[in-house]
């Protein structure tokens, strides 16, 4: 039997990995696909007028078997993948694509969502819950959006452009994930290592050990990388190894995704079009906070005039640690910017990520931040090993609420692998929902990511950076476990995406206070809590090299929106396009023929087209939101459950500023983030 089509009888109908086999996959993505398209046949037909419950509702709480088994596969597609699995992808996407097309076109059931949408419009909606006439606006404008009232010519193309475009995700993600695997540096030379601390230095000799291969290898995965930037020595293989990672997906092989990214631009402007809009970023900040491209640009252009300034002080400072240490004439080059920015960090405050890790060691961080969301929310974490997982690494926790109810299921993927993607995120394998019997489906919630692996000597110790990452992700993650809305495509992170990161950068900000910090920060080997003085030396250092990296995620940002404000075909050279997007920015040397929008999978596979400013949009509520925590208390109770009823429980069952407002009693400003970051504008006279 495929294992989707039993009863799971797991704990807490948890996936039941063990069993799932890879001959499973198709079958029951098609058995999905025909059982929904038997569900939206019946409600298309159904002989009694068009109403909220026998169209849009049931609309909503169709394809539970699809949404089952996509969920799982592509969620292992990015966690725990191979070639098989990827070639699967590459055969069932456009398949999927076609599925979801016909539904969104099929004229029947947009006629029936349009005819409940205006008939209660005439009524005022009274009749319906705010959630529910949330739900039917969402509806309605998913037909209007996908083109469900377009002609059929049009409808046809964009049809096309879909599937296209599933493709073109799948394969840019892939091609990105094989060229971070392909290189290696290989060091044969121990004299190679100088300046590695100890634990760079093991994890080498591990990943050379794992290829079969003497000395040790640096990789381009995070944890291997990150370190040799910041400590080598060696300059010449720093600049290998930098080069290698800003030159991924543009070499002359098959895994170069220059014409990709002209082709998912064009794809995006071209379907805008269609739609009726100027341009793509039109077409998808219509239905964002930001709501449109002025917006976006005042926003990003405020940061570039008040971080600016300090940013370049900042690389000056930079630029004059590397003569000190190398002489007059040395030129600081992209490749030294960690180095010499580390070497500089030391000098003024005496510190550096590697003089942490002793204190943060994984299980007790993980023990720090489960702890602080008890402290906040008064929620429990139970592992439990009798549920299955997808890999020997992963662990999974059972999440209680104060009351003692069960909120959630709690996957944690910590470590990389060859298998895996890069970065961190938080996706979920099942959502929140409340059915009709009134019963309350709670979600089962993964954090996946890449953290620096114990090795034989030493346990998994981690940056404060990773601390950061942990945090950021685990508040997505606590978006989904507090969900409490009546429909799935409403519940947890289901929100706009300039809202989405709202939790996750808020949590970053407890990462360097002390009343957090000395709950779990323990030296590995002694015990020995992280001293007052070095938490303090953290708290100094907070904000060096801040505004450089506002710059950075700005650039990011401008690039993003030149790429998808374009009316007209994407025909300039790729980094000469870049150079000019984002100039306004950056600040530091360019270098020819390296290119971050052919591995830019944010804008290009990851759902942030014309979105990439959210996270700075995102920066703005969190200071603000966190300055409220600050004034009444870090921990105080009130404050803390203002903020889940209002923002983590609610998902898109209102609109975001609403929501924001309800916590908050204002609309954000900047005011609370440029604090934070100690940045004083100029005043203009």
């Amino acid at each position: 039997m495929n294992v989707f089509f039993e009863k799971y009888n797991t704990p807490f109908d948890a996936v039941p990995f063990d069993k799932i086999k890879l001959e499973d996959y198709e079958p029951a993505m098609r058995r999905g696909m025909e059982v929904e398209n038997e569900e939206m046949a019946r409600i298309a037909n159904n002989p009694e007028a068009p109403t909220f419950e026998n169209t849009v509702e049931a609309m909503e709480q169709s394809g539970e078997l699809l949404g089952e088994v996509t969920e799982v596969f592509f969620n292992l597609i990015s966690a725990e993948t191979n070639d098989e699995m990827d070639e699967l992808a590459d055969k069932m996407s456009p398949i999927l694509s076609d599925h979801a097309n016909d539904i969104m076109f099929n004229p029947k059931l947009a006629e029936r969502v349009k005819m409940v949408y205006e008939a209660l419009k005439k009524k005022g909606e009274k009749e319906l819950t705010t959630e529910q006439q949330q739900l039917l606006r969402d509806t309605y404008l998913g037909f209007v959006r996908s083109g469900a009232y377009l002609p059929k010519e049009k409808q046809q193309r964009l049809k096309q452009i879909g599937n296209e475009m599933s493709k073109l995700d799948l394969q840019f993600s892939q091609n990105k994930l094989k060229e971070i695997n392909a290189f290696t540096l290989h060091i044969t030379n121990e004299a190679d290592l100088a300046g590695l601390p100890d634990s760079a230095i093991e994890a080498a000799r591990i990943a050379a050990k794992e290829k079969k291969m003497d000395g040790w290898v640096i990789t381009l995965h995070s944890p291997s990388m990150s370190p040799f930037m910041t400590y080598s020595s060696k300059r010449e293989l720093r600049k290998q190894v930098w080069m290698a990672y800003n030159t991924i997906c543009i070499h002359d092989n098959k895994h170069n995704n220059t014409k990709m990214v002209k082709r998912i631009v064009d794809l995006c402007r071209e379907e805008a079009q269609i739609m009726g809009y100027d341009n793509y970023a039109d077409y998808v900040l219509e239905e964002r906070m930001a709501k449109n491209q002025k917006n976006v640009y005042d926003l990003l252009y405020k940061l570039i005039e008040a971080y600016k300034p300090t940013a370049q002080k900042e690389l000056d400072a930079i630029r004059q640690m590397a003569r000190e240490l190398e002489g007059d004439d040395f030129e600081l080059m992209p490749w030294d910017m960690a180095y010499y920015s580390n070497k500089l960090q030391e000098k003024l405050y005496n510190i550096n990520s590697e003089m942490l890790r002793p204190y943060l060691e994984l299980s007790k961080v993980k023990d720090g931040v489960f702890g602080l969301a008890t402290r906040l929310y008064g929620i429990t974490f139970r592992q439990n090993r009798d549920i299955p997982v997808y890999h020997p690494d992963v662990d999974v926790f059972e999440v209680y609420d104060r009351d003692g109810s069960f909120l959630a299921l709690l996957y944690c993927d910590f470590y990389p692998r060859k298998s895996k993607k890069s970065g961190a995120w938080m996706t979920t394998f099942r959502g929140q929902y409340i059915d009709k019997e009134g019963v309350n489906h709670r979600p089962h919630v993964s954090l996946v990511m890449n953290f620096t692996k114990p090795t034989e000597t030493k346990p998994a110790l981690l940056t404060l950076g990773e601390v950061e990452t942990f945090l950021h992700e685990f508040g997505h993650a606590l978006h989904e476990m507090f969900s409490n809305c009546q429909y799935e495509e409403l519940s947890g992170t289901n929100v706009y995406w300039d809202f989405v990161e709202l939790p996750s950068q808020f949590m970053e900000n407890f990462a360097i206070e002390k009343d957090f910090l000395s709950t779990f920060a323990r030296h590995y080997e002694t015990g020995e809590p992280l001293p007052d003085e070095l938490i303090q030396r953290i708290v100094d250092s907070r904000n060096f090299c801040v505004a450089m990296g506002c710059l950075r995620q700005v650039s990011l940002g401008l690039l993003d929106m030149a790429y998808y404000t374009l009316n007209h075909e994407l025909d300039t050279d790729i980094e000469t396009f870049e150079q000019e997007a984002w100039k306004e920015a950056v600040i530091t040397p360019s270098v020819p023929r390296t290119c971050i929008s052919v591995q830019f999978s944010h804008i290009m596979a990851g759902g942030y087209s014309a979105g990439y400013y959210s996270y700075k949009w995102a920066e703005v509520l969190d200071a603000d939101a966190f300055s409220v925590f600050k004034q009444h208390g870090l921990f105080d109770p009130a404050t803390a459950d203002s903020f889940r009823q209002n923002i983590l429980s609610r998902g898109a069952t209102e609109h975001p500023m609403t929501l924001y407002k309800r916590f908050r009693g204002q609309e954000p400003t900047i005011d609370a983030l440029l604090e934070r970051n100690g940045i004083r504008p100029e005043r203009k006279m």
